[in-house]
């Protein structure tokens, strides 16, 4: 059986079990090993014949301290969050704390790696590369104590910026102007804007002898190509399905609401919170508005207004 011996060692574990049980002088043992006494000296002293562990007794952060490292350890323990997200949680309350002190500390306490789920992951894949302006549509059915509403759901497939309207009706009137509202709503040139095959986005197949859908003269009003997912194929517009769920399991699957105004005032504060707050992985740590503003420094040409009015002052 192999043994795992440090790069230094110039003993086995033989060696060393023999120079602990043999009653020879230290200089015999050193000539009979080719070993120096002070090996000797060092292995008939211990117990055993492993190596003994390098580095500090006691390992501890220089940059953390105790009770900086129980607040990480406990928060880490109780949301079961990725890295990630843990390092933007806990910014706030330990602005030094960097991404590699946060996982030298978890790998000091054994919880560097989050617990397997059962089942087989399914293979990653990577959407396609796009410029700022790629936008995903879509609609999805919320409720309150007063009844049912839709709420239509965009999202830029790059910067993640997030802009809903809940309605109570969802027809091509009300598609039409919701995209109306998001062209206002961001300070960019919109492009592509991708849909399903809802009546509200295109005409349904015996209405092609009809006028141009009202979506499509929007789009076309604002330069924008209108795009439509395939037939049954959902996952094509996968970014604002996932979105849809995020909303959903913010608010209506997590609280009950006495009245549509209720629903309305906590889905803008969340998607304000989202848009201004929340820091995504995807975004490399920045938050959907700070990486517009990133955007805006870069490319310009592709902007109609300074992004900086999106910042939410004081007062608002």
């Amino acid at each position: 059986m192999g043994q795992v011996l440090h790069g230094s060692a110039t003993t086995t574990e033989a060696v060393r079990r023999a120079i602990q049980l043999r009653e020879e002088s230290v200089r015999a043992l050193a000539r009979r090993y080719g070993v120096s006494p002070t090996t000797v000296q060092k292995w008939r002293k211990r117990a055993t014949t492993a190596d003994a562990r390098m580095g500090p007794k006691d390992p501890r952060s220089t940059v953390l301290t105790v009770e900086e490292e129980a607040i990480i350890v406990t928060f880490r323990r109780h949301t079961l969050l990725p890295l990630d997200d843990c390092l933007y949680g806990l910014q706030p309350t330990i602005p030094h704390l960097t991404r590699s002190s946060l996982h030298r500390c978890l790998e000091r306490h054994g919880i560097s790696r989050l617990p397997e789920i059962d089942g087989d992951k399914p293979k990653k894949q990577r959407f396609a590369s796009y410029a700022i302006g790629y936008v995903h549509i879509d609609i999805a059915e919320v409720s309150t104590a007063e009844g049912k509403l839709r709420l239509f759901v965009a999202i830029d497939r790059t910067s993640k910026f997030a802009f809903v309207r809940l309605v109570e009706s969802a027809g091509k009137m009300e598609a039409a102007q919701f995209l109306r509202d998001f062209i206002e709503a961001v300070p960019y040139h919109i492009h592509t804007v991708l849909t399903d095959n809802g009546i509200q986005f295109t005409s349904r197949q015996r209405d092609i002898y009809d006028s141009q859908h009202i979506f499509d003269r929007v789009c076309h009003e604002h330069g924008i190509e209108h795009r439509l997912t395939k037939v049954n194929h959902p996952w094509t517009n996968g970014q604002v399905e996932r979105m849809n769920r995020t909303i959903k399991d913010a608010t209506v699957k997590r609280y009950h609401y006495d009245s549509h105004a209720e629903l309305r005032t906590h889905l803008h504060l969340f998607v304000d919170a989202y848009n201004h707050a929340r820091r995504l992985k995807t975004l490399r740590g920045l938050t959907p508005t700070e990486f517009i503003l990133s955007a805006w420094t870069k490319d310009p040409d592709r902007f109609r207004i300074d992004p900086s009015h999106l910042i939410p002052g004081p007062y608002t």
